[in-house]
């Protein structure tokens, strides 16, 4: 079996088929690994979806802000955004499937033989992976029971910035979807700077990318992860950046 790791697709569907093609991925044979943010703002985020439910075991996706914000609009909790493109899923007659389905992923997906992790933003400095694998499947709890509805009610929104082990409650859920779903820079006190958005060199002084971060707790091990276009493909030590903006052309 060959393991492709591809970065945000975003709802653009025929670039994924062009991509498979390239690669010539088989069904039953090869893997793929989805950094999350299979949906919205590009024009086929409903065929993307159903494409990548369909493969079944043959796909390892995790959650991203954009997969999170639909799951959120879809409950009532959320509004839409100008260049959102999620109209075809939320009216979709398979609708219900297809949201339990992408409610249902993970946040963090480890593979222990090859100790690579995937995710979709980051990790702060502050966990190791096996803090990591444990604060996303506190998350993964939630969204896999009965109050994800209040999850959806309580999950916007940029604090608390610094991660503590004494965190409850909802605050303590929403810096963990902060960190697996939107990170990109901290500062040097290890706490989220979570409006900036751009390239290294862009951001405010004193943030830097977090896994540049000198305390990460998290080096040594391979961590796979996407979210940042404005990044583009990234190669280092121990991480590898996937997003390269498919969605921008």
């Amino acid at each position: 079996m060959t393991i492709y790791a591809i970065g945000d697709i975003q709802g653009c569907y025929q670039e994924l088929q062009a991509l498979l093609r390239k690669i010539e991925f088989q069904a039953g044979r090869d893997q793929l690994w989805f950094t999350g943010d299979l949906i919205n703002r590009g024009p086929a985020s409903l065929e993307v979806l159903r494409f990548v439910k369909q493969l079944g075991e043959g796909a390892v996706t995790v959650l991203g802000n954009h997969d999170l914000h639909c799951l959120a609009v879809a409950c009532g909790h959320g509004s839409l955004h100008d260049k959102d493109s999620l109209d075809e899923i939320l009216a979709a007659p398979d609708r219900d499937e297809l949201l339990t389905w992408l409610r249902q992923r993970p946040l963090l997906h480890h593979d222990q033989t090859l100790d690579v992790s995937l995710v979709h933003a980051g990790l702060p400095p502050q966990w190791d992976l096996a803090q990591a694998r444990a604060c996303a499947g506190e998350l993964e709890q939630v969204l896999r029971s009965d109050v994800f509805l209040d999850y959806f009610a309580h999950m916007y929104g940029d604090t608390p910035k610094l991660w503590c082990d004494t965190l409850q409650g909802w605050e303590r859920l929403r810096f963990i979807t902060n960190c697996f779903t939107r990170l990109r820079y901290v500062d040097a006190k290890g706490q989220l700077c979570l409006s900036a958005k751009g390239p290294p060199g862009s951001q405010p002084r004193g943030c830097l990318p977090w896994f540049q971060a000198p305390q990460r707790k998290s080096r040594g091990h391979k961590i796979l992860f996407g979210h940042w276009s404005a990044l583009g493909l990234y190669l280092g030590d121990d991480v590898v950046g996937l997003d390269t903006g498919c969605l921008w052309g």
